[in-house]
């Protein structure tokens, strides 16, 4: 039993073979784009400003995607050692710059509710990056780096124990919690830095099952009648560990989530419905 996750030993046989048969992350990961409508996220940010209520796009970026984990659980789940595992809470991660003009950044998680709104996500992101900006020193994961480049030769020891603990389902939650690489959901704004997006890697130690990267705003070709149109769009570079669900599993929730982003207002109240996932 892990201490951030339970088994799932009655999932689909194809992923339990596939866990087998891909047996690294790294031989797993399916990326695409998808590419989001960006009028209608700015169009709610700026009636939010006019309320006196500063709702970031990130903060709408990351509540569509919590909103989307309520409606399909199983873009929670992770493979270690071949397994398949249900994670037991919502932890993203994002790297916080330390300032506007500085390029030196700290990563930890923040942890959501499926319950949660916009304004929850909202306020739960801008804590985060007070805490990691006014006081980098108390972030669980500069903790550990410090610790293992204290000792010389630790941080080759530090890290094979932890990849075998993690292996094995004995990694301490306290070390979980601290790590940047066991997580839901990573995700950066590129397009703070005026970069494209990209397709980050899922981190092969820890339980990283997709990253998103936001990247520059680009105009895509849309075909209404018989005339070509190009939208304003916020192009987000998505990938996934493919052993955690099916491709039509992806695909519809990633249909629902970009549903959600064109009416960013839905995400002002909790979800009708939380399903569960029914594997035992």
């Amino acid at each position: 039993m892990r201490a951030d996750g339970r088994r799932l030993k009655n999932t689909d046989p194809m992923y339990r073979v596939a866990a087998h048969i891909m047996d690294k992350r790294v031989d797993s990961m399916n990326m695409t784009t998808i590419d989001i409508p960006y009028q209608p996220i700015q169009d709610y940010v700026n009636k939010k400003r006019k309320d006196g209520i500063s709702i970031s796009h990130m903060a709408i970026i990351i509540a569509a995607y919590v909103r989307t984990m309520a409606k399909f659980p199983e873009l929670n789940r992770f493979i270690v050692n071949k397994k398949v595992y249900l994670r037991n809470e919502i932890a993203v991660g994002m790297v916080v710059l330390q300032s506007l003009e500085s390029h030196e950044g700290t990563m930890s998680k923040m942890y959501f509710d499926k319950a949660n709104t916009v304004f929850d996500v909202n306020n739960t992101i801008n804590k985060y990056v007070t805490e990691n900006r006014e006081a980098p020193e108390n972030n669980g994961t500069e903790k550990i780096i410090k610790i293992l480049l204290s000792i010389p030769g630790l941080l080759t020891v530090g890290v094979k124990l932890f990849k075998f603990l993690d292996k094995h389902g004995l990694l301490p939650k306290a070390i979980i919690d601290m790590s940047p690489f066991h997580m839901s959901l990573g995700i950066t704004n590129l397009a703070s830095i005026r970069t494209n997006h990209i397709y980050h890697h899922c981190y092969e130690f820890g339980t990283t099952s997709v990253f998103l990267a936001m990247g520059n705003l680009r105009d895509v070709p849309k075909r209404k009648g018989g005339e070509i149109t190009f939208e304003r769009s916020m192009p987000i570079g998505v990938t996934m560990d493919e052993r955690i669900c099916s491709g039509s599993y992806f695909a519809t929730a990633f249909r629902y989530m970009k549903k959600l982003l064109a009416n960013p207002e839905v995400l002002e109240l909790p979800p009708e419905e939380i399903i569960e996932d029914t594997c035992k």
